[in-house]
């Protein structure tokens, strides 16, 4: 059987910023000896809403590792995208505003068109900016994700777009689980925040499953987005400034279309922070949230 992780191109490996995506760019680097061919690269599409330790954890992959990683923003413009860095990234939101002003109305885990234009549209607009026509994309998908690796299959076999999903750590031969991720980065650490023993690749990500990569993602729970307000005072700020600027200004947006949440507004769910009592260790809600949750928007978004 074959080394799942030895891709050959043209193949854009699509980094998320997680630790899931990094974990696989790890084996495929490792796969080539340390040095990918020419014509697989390694791209990161940044919203301006990624956490800054998730902004850190993709430079330093790519310090660490001696490895170019392309990180893309979407643009307003025929051009789609612009190719940016570490310094230079967005960090207060401005593709995503952009795209909000020109769309006229707000995503939610219904309409989730702020994957499929910040983050999709942009790597695919970079490939033909190379002069490919097909590609493989090369993502994060787990063994342990069956339905969204089975959704990718699906995917593939109707052969709508330009590019072929591949999913190295889906693989028969790799098999590679949540649980093989976490060991890899986290060691003998229980809580990536609160470390007891030395991390084994002397770095992370440094961020818990809940907080995600986009910092109140309205794909969290209504319980981890209450906790991420309880504990970050003002990052509510800007997702409820979009929710009345979309309310007050905009003709295009039907009532779902005014909010991220359609059962709340962020303002409302700020109100329940500031008003109802803490209690420690509580999320409300579902507790599990994997931090990949780009990468896996992503991979739906272009199914």
């Amino acid at each position: 059987m074959s080394n799942p992780y030895l891709i050959t191109g043209p193949a854009l490996i699509s980094f998320s910023g997680g630790r899931t995506s990094a974990y696989m760019l790890h084996e495929i680097l490792r796969a080539h000896d340390g040095k990918l061919p020419d014509d697989v690269i390694v791209a990161f599409a940044n919203t301006g809403k990624e956490r800054e330790e998730t902004l850190r954890f993709v430079h330093e992959c790519g310090s660490r590792w001696n490895v170019k990683i392309h990180w893309l923003e979407y643009r307003a413009d025929e051009v789609g995208f612009e190719l940016v860095g570490f310094n230079s990234a967005s960090r207060n939101g401005e593709p995503f505003r952009a795209l909000i002003d020109k769309k006229g109305y707000l995503p939610n885990a219904v309409t989730r068109f702020c994957t499929s234009e910040l983050k999709v549209r942009p790597m695919k607009k970079y490939c033909l900016s190379l002069g490919w026509m097909h590609w493989k994309n090369v993502i994060g998908l787990r063994y342990d994700e069956g339905h969204r690796v089975l959704k990718q299959l699906a995917s593939n076999e109707a052969k709508k777009e330009r590019w072929l999903s591949v999913m190295p750590l889906a693989s028969a031969k790799a098999k590679a689980t949540k649980r093989d991720v976490m060991s890899f980065w986290l060691g003998k650490n229980a809580d990536p925040i609160n470390l007891t023993a030395p991390l084994p690749q002397g770095f992370d990500l440094g961020l818990r499953d809940y907080e995600g990569n986009c910092d109140l993602c309205m794909l969290k729970s209504r319980g981890a987005l209450k906790r991420l307000m309880r504990d970050n005072p003002g990052i509510a700020d800007w997702w409820k400034d979009r929710e009345a600027s979309i309310t007050m200004k905009s003709k295009r947006a039907t009532p779902a279309g005014k909010r991220f949440v359609t059962e709340y507004s962020y303002a409302d769910l700020e109100r329940e922070v500031t008003t109802q009592p803490y209690v420690p260790g509580l999320l409300l809600d579902d507790e599990e949230y994997d931090v990949e949750c780009g990468l896996h928007c992503a991979a739906e978004a272009a199914a």
